[in-house]
């Protein structure tokens, strides 16, 4: 047998423990579930480098049976090299590649259990659906009858029956995605892989199929990971979110914790927006920021350190004169210098009193904004809530 077609045990091993992200940023293995549960993808070290530039650097990650994980990055974050990888389309300089408890990391694609999706859909047009559907299983050699049966079923997932006879040019970029979904799905794979499979549609179209894959997901139960650099792509569709920078893994959690608790500035600032303070910390839960003085129970840091203060607009509260006479901490005076209409609300850039430096964005619902009357030069009163001041040390 082959060294590399050998079985590997699947029980998880000490070095595969779920680890906190603030320990390690750059080579640690992030399960978030059960150790009792064997991963059902295992990256172990991979490493990859093109020549003298370092494209992947010590990534762990175990994907679990059944889990929709989505690597988030910016371009050349390394995304698109691990899922190539993963798919054996790219070999790793050094590491592992287990899937379903054996040991991949050398075999051809065509040897590999999965299916992919790809950006630019890759389907033959001078192929109709049922024909670009039906090439695996007729490569497979299955009986005509089972073909059919298949081909037809797999319409009905997708949400394309009746439409078999047509061409890919006669399709929709949304149509054709379906197409290119069904093929990927026709051999019943033990992974599914999405390479950026949204961005070349439409932002109506991409909202309405990211719904309609991740609900197929769930209901065939199919192993999954896709690339996107779209964080609500990412967050709206996965259990997991891999944040990849620079070719490591910056953070590994579910959408909640990665949004809310990111682990390092670059995360923070990647996925959704976040305004920063530069700080000192001046007490194990106060840290001063100019002329503000800011309690901050998510604070890490040590006394005298310098840091980065971080809070997302949407937890920024204005508070009547009344509302702030009862909340003197984490209060200040800012003007407004701008809004930005967003239909459902305003991103409104204010300047805190004494600082023209610094500046805050802010969310206010447009009922909250007539409420206020609030224009250009409106003077606010700004609550920072203490839980929601996130300190990150520079």
């Amino acid at each position: 047998m082959n060294p590399s077609e050998q079985p590997v045990a699947t029980t998880s091993s000490p070095a595969s423990v779920s680890v906190p992200v603030s320990q390690s940023v750059s080579g640690y293995r992030v399960d978030g579930q059960s150790a009792a549960q064997p991963a059902y993808l295992q990256l172990e070290d991979i490493n990859k480098s093109f020549g003298n530039f370092v494209a992947l650097k010590n990534i762990y990650l175990d994907v679990y049976p059944g889990e929709f994980v989505c690597l988030l990055g910016p371009s050349g974050c390394g995304k698109t090299t691990l899922l190539r990888i993963i798919a054996g389309l790219e070999e790793q300089t050094s590491g592992r590649v287990i899937q379903g408890g054996k040991n991949v990391s050398y075999l051809s694609p065509a040897k590999r259990d999965f299916g992919i999706v790809f950006q630019s859909y890759a389907l033959f047009p001078n192929l109709t659906t049922t024909q670009n559907i039906a090439y695996g299983l007729q490569n497979a050699k299955l009986p005509k009858p089972q073909i059919e049966r298949r081909v037809a079923e797999l319409l009905e997932t997708v949400g394309l029956s009746g439409m078999g006879h047509k061409y890919p040019s006669q399709l929709s970029g949304g149509q054709q995605q379906r197409v290119a979904l069904a093929r990927a799905l026709a051999l019943s794979p033990g992974l599914l892989l999405l390479d950026e499979p949204l961005s070349a549609l439409d932002a109506q179209v991409r909202v309405k199929l990211r719904t309609e894959i991740a609900q197929l997901q769930k209901r065939l139960g199919i192993t999954t990971v896709m690339v996107t650099h779209d964080q609500a792509e990412a967050l709206a569709m996965a259990d997991r979110i891999v944040v990849m920078d620079k070719g490591y893994i910056a953070q590994v959690g579910a959408p909640y914790a990665v949004y809310q608790r990111p682990s390092n500035p670059f995360v923070a600032n990647f996925i959704g927006v976040m305004n920063f303070l530069q700080g000192t910390v001046i007490a194990p839960d106060r840290v001063r920021c100019g002329n503000l003085v800011l309690q901050a129970t998510q604070n890490g840091a040590e006394v005298n350190q310098s840091v980065k203060v971080a809070i997302r607009p949407e937890e920024i509260r204005v508070l009547t004169d009344t509302e702030a006479q009862a909340n003197p901490q984490n209060l200040l005076s800012a003007e407004v210098q701008s809004m930005e209409y967003l239909g459902t609300g305003y991103l409104v850039t204010c300047v805190p009193d004494g600082d023209a430096k610094e500046t805050l964005l802010i969310d206010v619902s447009t009922f909250e904004a007539r409420g206020l009357g609030l224009s250009q030069g409106s003077k606010l009163k700004l609550y920072l809530p203490p839980d929601h001041v996130q300190v990150f040390a520079v």
